[in-house]
């Protein structure tokens, strides 16, 4: 897929969703590219070309979190609070699902006002929501003004005035000529994680190597952030994570996927699909399309998130395939080494394998979470959102859990002050036991 040309033009919305969306938004070491110096201590060093920042290398051999290449944001139009901030495009080395080293790119950013708080200014590895899988739609574009529909703007602005340093990947998959592998959790919770160490590392940035580390994302990025909080321990053993907040978690994607099928929201099935089939390429997938299917893939990866609804509202999987094979067919169909694609699915389910440290579970979490959700959430399942939480529970993990009287959309919103407040106690050190 990644010699397909696209197609970056965006349809008109329909008055009735453009209206709704208006009204949430307003509530709401690797080959080096040739332009790249070597790295220096002062922020003077990340004088990359823009273009270099997305370019992906030949060949990634960079260790996790290493800073490949960095660039000097004048502006963030997203980010306005009145609080004054230096800000950092950056590429830096991660790994994918299957632990080979890939590129990433994020944004890192951090209040120009001495930290007034005890200790090291704490930072926040932010994970963004659904924002569309091409390239078009990384996050740190957006926040620097290549306007689609990000909607997070608002989350960072409340982490920075209250003095956080924050570490915001776009995840894999938003580099030139790639696709983004959305849903797939182990790639989002490492791109978190070497997104924070990249940050730790960056020259001139002003945050100390020892600083506590949270992190924080909503629908996909509460799935990418509590994935973080998942395999940390494993993965990233020398940061400091003393707290994850993670909220519209889509925790089961089989579950979820049931619900999308055919509904409002159906464009974040088809993208968890072709997500799915970047990170599977051995399962069936391109040869079960029938022209309709080939046209739908390349209309999702020229989309952003709300053209992706508005072109896929009330679609069925089974109108882009030769035989019409409807969802729980697809599921059942394997690839050559016997996996289906429920087992893909399955092996994306969060919650599961989880303990304390020394428990030998095999994802050990030592730290608070705090999971929250929208009780009119129309998009991920009480069932979903009440499983994870419990599974938490039953794991012995300090869970702290919060409903709000919103929708999947204002759920994100209408939990800000919270959950920056909620990450505050974290970093002050102040104890929690949650409330299973």
């Amino acid at each position: 897929m990644k010699d397909r040309k696209r197609d970056r033009s965006r349809k008109r919305l329909p008055k009735r969703v453009a209206l709704f969306v208006v009204a949430v938004l307003l509530g709401g070491l690797l080959a080096v590219p040739a332009a790249v110096t070597a790295m220096a201590g002062t922020p003077e060093a990340c004088s990359a070309a823009d273009a270099d920042i997305y370019r992906p290398p030949d060949r990634a051999t960079a260790t996790p979190g290493a800073v490949v290449a960095c660039r000097r944001v004048d502006a963030l139009p997203m980010v306005g609070n009145g609080t004054p901030f230096d800000a950092w495009k950056v590429q830096y080395g991660s790994t994918d699902g299957r632990s080979r080293p890939v590129s990433v790119v994020g944004t890192v950013v951090v209040p120009k006002e001495p930290w007034k708080g005890a200790g090291e200014r704490p930072l926040v590895g932010f994970v963004p929501g659904t924002l569309g899988i091409g390239p078009q739609c990384a996050f740190s574009k957006q926040l620097a003004g290549q306007y689609q529909d990000a909607y997070e703007g608002p989350n960072i602005s409340a982490l920075l005035k209250a003095g956080y340093a924050v570490a915001a990947t776009d995840g894999a998959g938003y580099m030139d000529g790639q696709v983004h592998p959305y849903v797939n959790g182990v790639e989002a919770g490492h791109a978190a994680l070497d997104m924070a160490r990249a940050a730790l590392r960056m020259p001139g940035s002003g945050v100390a190597a020892g600083a506590p580390v949270g992190f924080w994302g909503y629908s996909e990025g509460g799935s990418g952030s509590l994935w973080a909080a998942q395999v940390a321990r494993s993965y990233a053993p020398e940061l400091h994570v003393v707290g994850v907040a993670s909220g519209g978690i889509p925790a089961d994607l089989k579950e979820v996927s049931h619900g999308l099928d055919g509904g409002f929201f159906a464009g974040f099935l088809i993208d968890a699909v072709i997500g799915l089939s970047v990170t599977h390429p051995d399962m069936p997938f391109q040869d079960l399309l029938d022209d309709g299917g080939h046209k739908a893939v390349k209309d999702a990866e020229s989309l952003c998130a709300i053209g992706t609804v508005t072109r896929f509202a009330g679609a069925r999987i089974e109108q882009y395939t030769k035989d019409h094979l409807t969802l729980d067919q697809m599921y059942a169909l394997h690839g050559p080494d016997g996996t289906t694609w429920s087992d893909v699915a399955a092996g994306n389910k969060l919650g599961v394998g989880l303990g304390t440290p020394g428990s030998g579970a095999r994802y050990e979490v030592g730290f608070p979470v705090l999971q929250y959700r929208g009780v009119l959430d129309e998009v991920i399942p009480a069932k979903t959102a009440d499983g994870v939480r419990q599974a938490y529970c039953a794991a012995g993990i300090t869970t702290q859990w919060k409903p709000y009287v919103g929708d999947h959309l204002t759920g994100d919103f209408q939990a800000v002050g919270d959950t920056v407040a909620w990450l505050g106690d974290r970093f002050e050190g102040k104890e929690t036991k949650g409330n299973c």
